[in-house]
């Protein structure tokens, strides 16, 4: 019997972007604890805008369990937030909103800036850096500085520690800015896995005294903003696609065009501009192989007719995948099978 120390992670009430809360609980298990052993714990609401102080009572039902390398005997729990029943969810979980679908898959490529003394690392005290276009998967102390690349060489490792299933990263397109992708099967398991790797990499620059930021357009002006493109499939659209279902499901993204921006993150007019690797966020188009259209069709996709998986570019680096996944899903549904 060994002392474990769960670190429970949860998603908060604040509007538009929700914030990572976490809190530990101590509790002895025989070995490294399974989901099902883990207890619904509660938390108070009204310290987090998701209840009010006379009932404040909320409850923390955990979906997903992660080994933690930093502690002994560490473990991270994803947990969805309930209601004091622990059955209903709360209206903050998005997470219960993501239809159940084993054969979805999604890939989501987070872009984010590293933020010192209210600016990105490598940028001067006055001024701007030289402009873009040698930082993009650039080396050398010029291009990516040194700090930056330890802080995303240590997050993934403390990543794939945990077993989460990063599949790259690199530096990006501005000075400051890096990106790390993750896949998962399972309509809800690379939204689960972007959040706890967003808590990871919020935990490990609280030694550096750097902040990660988030916001897609954090740095205005000729600089590329942040995204999460989302790469999406079903079971049919690898398995039997086809350009008549890929065209109607093509048809359903615009006609939810607006339904789908409102769920892709706050502040998307300063980054879908037109410029930038983006389109407009007044319009929808897809494309060949096209990073200025709403949705890029991959060579593989066209190659293997229509069949495979698309690229959304639209949701940005701020976004709460469990609301993109839902949207997608919802979207994807609408469409029937020929």
């Amino acid at each position: 019997m060994a002392r474990y120390k769960l670190e429970y992670i949860w998603l908060d009430g604040y509007t538009p972007t929700p914030n990572l809360r976490s809190k530990t609980l101590v509790k002895d298990f025989d070995s490294f604890p399974a989901l099902e052993q883990l207890p619904q714990w509660g938390f108070d609401g009204s310290s987090t805008q998701q209840a009010e102080g006379r009932s404040s009572d909320c409850m923390l039902k955990p979906v997903a369990v992660f080994p933690d390398s930093t502690r002994r005997n560490g473990v991270l729990v994803m947990a969805e937030v309930m209601m004091p029943d622990g059955s209903t969810p709360h209206p903050s979980n998005h997470r219960a909103t993501v239809l159940d679908d084993p054969g979805a898959w999604f890939g989501f490529e987070q872009e984010y800036f590293l933020f010192q003394e209210g600016r990105p690392l490598g940028f001067p005290a006055e001024g701007f850096p030289p402009p873009q276009g040698e930082y993009y998967c650039g080396t050398g102390f010029k291009a990516v500085g040194d700090i930056a690349r330890q802080i995303v060489e240590e997050h993934l490792d403390l990543c794939l520690d945990a077993g989460i299933n990063h599949e790259g990263i690199n530096a990006e397109v501005a000075k400051g800015q890096w990106e790390f992708q993750i896949f998962g099967k399972g309509s809800k398991t690379a939204a689960d896995q972007v959040w706890v790797a967003r808590y990871i990499l919020n935990r490990l620059c609280e030694k550096y005294g750097i902040d990660v930021q988030y916001h897609c357009k954090p740095i205005r002006g000729d600089w590329n903003g942040s995204g999460m493109h989302a790469n999406f499939s079903t079971a049919y659209m690898r398995d039997t696609g086809g350009k008549v279902y890929f065209e109607a499901l093509m048809a359903a993204f615009a006609e939810y065009r607006e339904e789908h921006i409102a769920v892709y993150g706050p502040d998307n007019h300063l980054r879908l501009t037109g410029l930038h690797e983006t389109q407009s966020i007044d319009k929808f188009n897809y494309g060949l192989a096209d990073r200025g259209s709403s949705v890029r069709i991959p060579h593989s996709f066209m190659n293997n007719n229509y069949k495979g998986y698309l690229e959304d570019r639209r949701p940005n680096s701020q976004g709460d995948p469990y609301q993109i996944a839902s949207r997608i899903l919802k979207t994807i549904v609408s469409v029937p099978t020929p």
